[in-house]
């Protein structure tokens, strides 16, 4: 039988814990693997939704927008050359 989106195995994880960051990372890779960008933004987006769910489970005083200030620290520590890529 074909196989569905991905071909590859891909362990499934519980929504809120890191095991689905850990899927919709290895379908990230799947769809890369793939050469299909518009199946890698969908598993981008699907992480985001995973990493919420992990927030809202494990650290809920935490929001998305609070990952991306710090994410946006972080772009200016290497635009700015404090931060090396190495």
């Amino acid at each position: 039988m074909d196989k569905g989106y991905h071909l590859t195995d891909i362990k499934r994880g519980t929504y809120g814990d890191l095991s689905k960051i850990y899927e919709e990372t290895e379908e990230l890779k799947d769809a890369d693997a793939q050469d299909n960008p518009l199946m890698v933004l969908l598993e981008l987006s699907d992480i985001i939704g995973a990493i919420r769910g992990f927030l809202e489970l494990k650290h809920p005083e935490i929001s998305l927008t609070d990952l991306i200030t710090m994410s946006d620290a972080t772009h200016r520590a290497f635009i700015t050359g404090d931060r090396k890529v190495t």
